[in-house]
């Protein structure tokens, strides 16, 4: 059950978009590329398809979404390489730095719309504010090593009595889990990680390299490996009698215990404005970057009800939507 709505845009942005250039008509046919983890038709790539048809494109008639699928990190800059080969009108660098960082070092000029998801591209430079960026880089950046801290909080607030859990991480999400450590350090919880360094990835396997005393909780940071295993991790987790935290909704809906973060959909939707924008000859320059402000807690009760979990009625009462 929604309690409020979920993402707001920072210091009105979609305001500074000049109403003569909105009036502009897109390219003919717009050609938009990315590189990604994800299938075409998984919850991450949908709203943009999506919001894309609702502002007037129609695939195969004036836009075309070439996605280009890796099965592991090292397929980014060899995906990103042929996209401009492929003489794509806008570049997507959705998910993890190395999408970007991919973009960017197979082109300079074409325009590229991010969502930067587990980075702070002003700090590492890809762009010199966020509210007027310069190059051909804009598009939405979420605070995710922010969020992975509030999330252990999260989770020590639901367990209170927790004094040890484990967490599954990997070469894209490093920065999120020396977040997490600090946090653990801060609340009295031992954190106990464990790398994944090649896809398939064995979930029952790594558990068994955890601490033994850690393996009844885990927290799956955000990669977009991870999530694109969250059906696989939540029956690996009611195998395992597990208690589980995410980052994204998605994997609550797939039958994990609980996830605190941004809407995936919302971003991606953001997203598609943007290309919108450029399509019509916006400079990426003159399109300040937004960032999500509203976060969301979602609590899957049957999934707990499975485990024979019981939640304190004060940390319920803090959801902003229980799976039922």
């Amino acid at each position: 059950m929604k309690r409020r709505e979920f993402i707001t845009l920072v210091g009105g942005a979609a305001a500074l978009w000049p109403a003569t250039v909105l009036a502009q008509e897109p390219v003919k046919m717009l050609r938009v590329g990315a590189v990604s983890g994800q299938p075409r038709n998984s919850p991450f790539w949908q709203p943009f398809v999506r919001r894309m048809v609702e502002l007037g494109y129609q695939e195969g008639k004036s836009f075309v979404f070439d996605l280009i699928t890796t099965s592991n990190i090292d397929g980014f800059e060899a995906g990103y390489r042929e996209l401009v080969t492929r003489n794509v009108d806008i570049i997507l660098a959705s998910g993890p730095e190395i999408s970007l960082k991919s973009a960017l070092a197979n082109s300079t000029t074409t325009p590229i719309v991010m969502v930067a998801i587990d980075f702070d591209p002003l700090a590492r430079g890809y762009v010199t504010s966020l509210a007027r960026p310069t190059g051909n880089v804009t598009g939405v950046f979420l605070q995710q090593i922010e969020l992975t801290e509030k999330r252990v909080q999260l989770l020590k607030s639901a367990f209170p009595d927790l004094q040890a859990a484990t967490v599954f991480w990997d070469r894209i999400t490093t920065d999120q889990w020396e977040a997490a450590q600090r946090a653990g350090a801060n609340l009295g919880l031992r954190l106990s990680g464990v790398e994944f360094l090649d896809p398939p990835f064995d979930y029952d396997k790594a558990l068994a390299q955890a601490a033994p005393d850690s393996r009844g909780t885990v927290f799956v940071l955000v990669s977009p490996f991870f999530f694109r295993d969250r059906a696989q991790q939540a029956d690996f987790a009611l195998r395992n009698r597990i208690v589980t935290m995410f980052g994204f909704r998605e994997w609550t809906d797939a039958g994990g215990l609980m996830s605190y973060g941004a809407s995936v959909s919302s971003m991606q939707r953001l997203a598609a404005g943007y290309v919108d924008r450029v399509a019509r000859g916006v400079k990426p320059a003159d399109l300040p970057i937004e960032q999500p402000t509203k976060f969301e807690l979602v609590i899957n009760l049957k999934t707990a009800k499975a485990l024979g979990i019981t939640f304190p009625q004060s940390f319920l009462a803090t959801a902003d939507e229980v799976v039922e």
